[in-house]
């Protein structure tokens, strides 16, 4: 299925702005069973500096250079992808999850493709200890990674309410799995330090999420439509990406 994607970005500034400097991140990736078609991104008011390059990750970040006198920054990325991507049946066979850690532990490679960039600590997603008790819960002894996975995924689905007010991009995680509450980068993250914290590497994935709307509801657009969710490493034959939908009202 081909997507047009359009992705608008606005800045409006209370006096006027005289220098700006930006890193994009807007370029989808081809790979996976989704091909970039075409891809562009019109600013205003125009950069004096545009240059891109692509990070250790294989993602296109462009950086821009803005010294005109502005009050506002429009940046808007056009998109077309076609997606031929199947979804993973949770009860898929797959790896015993202890073998998948052990075989993250064994890893020797520290390139992009490597687990080893996504089992350990940051800044915004540290391995606490509680949650890794609760994710250890959906992790019985020699059970296939995606099936564990997949529980610890609905639990915190079922766990944890959907609020856009409880949090905010600098809430603590230790907050956020306090309070119960959040949004999907919010849900995101407690599955990541779970995971990390079992040895299981999992990345965060960001893109655009396509509802099927209730009847005589329209189908989500705009800021709703921007989703996060989960990439888990099943061992050097396969990966999952585990969607994290919290429930829409």
């Amino acid at each position: 299925m081909i997507y047009d994607i359009r992705h608008v970005t606005t800045y409006a500034y209370e006096s006027p702005v005289s220098f700006a400097r930006c890193s994009l991140r807007l370029e989808p990736k081809s790979g996976g069973g989704q091909e970039l078609i075409s891809h562009s991104v019109e600013i205003k008011p125009s950069p004096r500096e545009r240059s891109a390059r692509t990070d250790f990750f294989g993602i296109t970040t462009e950086s821009i250079v803005i010294d005109t006198v502005h009050r506002s920054l429009r940046i808007d990325a056009r998109s077309r992808v076609d997606v031929t991507r199947l979804s993973l049946a949770r009860d898929v066979a797959s790896p015993d999850w202890e073998h998948v850690r052990e075989s993250a532990y064994s890893a020797n490679s520290l390139g992009a493709s490597s687990p080893v960039g996504f089992m350990f600590a940051t800044p915004l997603v540290p391995i606490l200890l509680p949650i890794t008790a609760y994710a250890e819960e959906s992790f019985a002894e020699w059970q296939g990674i995606v099936a564990c996975a997949s529980g610890l995924m609905r639990r915190i689905n079922k766990d944890f309410a959907y609020d856009s007010k409880a949090t905010e991009i600098s809430t603590p995680l230790a907050e956020v799995f306090k309070k119960r509450r959040g949004v999907c980068q919010d849900f995101a993250h407690i599955m990541i330090s779970g995971l990390r914290g079992l040895g299981l590497p999992a990345a965060y994935v960001s893109g655009y999420l396509r509802t099927n709307p209730p009847p005589g509801k329209q189908r989500l657009q705009g800021a709703d439509a921007t989703h996060a969710w989960v990439s888990v490493w099943c061992g050097a034959q396969r990966s999952a990406g585990l969607d994290l939908i919290p429930p829409m009202i």
